[in-house]
């Protein structure tokens, strides 16, 4: 197998390559003065099994374009069979149509993913929380992997513990909150949210919590405006957790979010390379290398 990285996964694509030992290949990109891009793989993919790693972070729409250059060029230079990599997938939250007329835009995505030859797909953690399996969603075969116990491990291995608990700050977040917890043998619970603007939240305990004098890891798939973080954290220390980290897998952190986590009073934030960031402190490449080899 010959892994191709995308320039937003560069990093992590090297660690898969080096998990199954195999060989990597790191495109030619330029961006013309006009905003067009431009993709080359230097490499001979002929009869090859070819898997592009690309997340498609900010800015979404260009590292989908890059992604699906790279995709159809692997299938025109006669790759075997291509598979696409896709730990972060932009566009999964439009996975219904909420008003009349709207583009079911994770939908228009997998369509055009398939449409340039992929015959197998990988996410992590996908943000399509009414979709029950990501096979509704693909016609050829796909994964959803998910890294909620690396980050537990994480969290167990780094940090020295009092009687650790695991908190979802929403019911989305209820399943990252048990598996996190169920990995770490840990009490695991979660909150209640309301939405009340695109920045504003409010958040309150599903049940008691009992977090006095524990140690707490929130966990989210997405710390984007880190609103729902902040306000977690808060409802946390007023029942009296000793030390609160906060950890997601995808780190958005749009703005100033991660300044406004760290402030609320997070002992520490941690989250996957699914997105480059200086707070990815927690590979995937394990979970991605298992899957593929």
């Amino acid at each position: 197998m010959l892994i191709v990285a995308g320039s937003a996964s560069s990093k992590l694509a090297e660690r898969v390559a080096k998990q199954l030992k195999c060989e990597l290949i790191k495109p030619e990109l330029k961006l013309f003065p006009d905003g067009e891009l431009y993709v080359r793989i230097p490499a001979d993919v002929k009869g090859e099994n070819v898997a592009i790693i690309q997340s498609t972070c900010y800015p979404p729409n260009q590292n989908y374009m890059e992604l699906l250059l790279l995709l159809d060029a692997a299938r025109d230079l006669g790759a075997e069979e291509i598979t696409a990599i896709i730990p972060y997938f932009a566009y999964a939250r439009q996975d219904n149509r909420f008003k009349e007329g709207e583009a079911v835009s994770l939908y228009t995505v997998a369509k055009l993913i398939e449409s340039v030859g992929t015959k197998k797909v990988y996410t992590v953690d996908m943000h399509a929380h009414r979709v029950g399996d990501i096979q509704e969603i693909f016609k050829v075969p796909a994964q959803n992997l998910t890294a909620a116990p690396l980050l537990a491990k994480h969290f167990a291995d780094n940090y020295q513990l009092e009687d650790p608990v695991i908190i979802g700050p929403d019911e989305e977040s209820e399943r990252w909150a048990k598996e996190a917890g169920d990995a770490l043998g840990a009490d695991w619970n979660h909150m209640v949210k309301e939405r009340l603007g695109p920045k504003e939240v409010h958040i309150k305990p599903r049940k008691q919590l009992e977090v006095e004098g524990r140690d707490a890891m929130v966990i989210d798939d997405i710390i984007s405006t880190g609103e729902t973080m902040v306000e977690a954290i808060k409802i946390l220390k007023t029942h009296g957790a000793r030390k609160i980290y906060a950890a997601c897998i995808h780190a958005v952190l749009a703005g100033d979010a991660l300044e406004k986590v760290r402030k609320a009073g997070a002992e520490d934030i941690f989250a996957t390379d699914t997105i480059e960031h200086e707070i990815s402190k927690v590979s995937v490449a394990p979970i991605i290398a298992d899957a593929i080899h």
